[in-house]
């Protein structure tokens, strides 16, 4: 088990690196890369799933990344105290058919002293959009780091 800095307990700038850390790792959108990120035996609930382990992780983020075509994420800090984090997501994909869907999300995460991520619980909603109306286009430039999410 590698570790993954920074280490709790998070202040604000080790937090922030770590939500911006998370953010570039699941704009890959490769999903043994950013399972190691979590603990062998990290626990997650996901909308109305609840996945165990690593291999139950990658194996979820390969489905999920095979049904979201274009996936691009924007990750934001919302709270932190000692080892656990919250954060505010959006994230804008399209389906097989062709649609268009911005997912709105909250996200709690809860991580070991060697800055493994041992817990997540996100609740996600999906709005459906127009493809004219995308504004997550890939990974998030440098600048742009750090900048707050407009809510629609």
């Amino acid at each position: 088990m590698s570790p993954r800095p920074p280490f709790p307990p998070f202040d604000e700038q080790t937090a922030r690196q770590k939500v911006q850390a998370a953010e570039d790792a699941w704009n890959t959108r490769d999903p043994e890369k950013v399972a190691l990120a979590y603990t062998e035996d990290s626990v997650w609930r996901n909308r109305d799933r609840f996945v165990e382990g690593r291999a139950q992780i990658v194996e979820f983020l390969r489905q999920k990344w095979d049904r979201e075509l274009d996936y691009a994420l924007r990750k934001e800090l919302w709270g932190f105290r000692n080892n656990r984090i919250a954060v505010r997501f959006q994230y804008e994909c399209h389906d097989r058919d062709g649609r268009y869907w911005r997912s709105y999300g909250n996200e709690l995460w809860e991580f070991t002293p060697e800055g493994l991520m041992s817990r997540r619980e996100a609740s996600i909603n999906d709005v459906r959009i127009e493809a004219a109306d995308r504004r997550i286009h890939g990974p998030r430039p440098a600048e742009e780091h750090g900048l707050l999410l407009p809510i629609q």
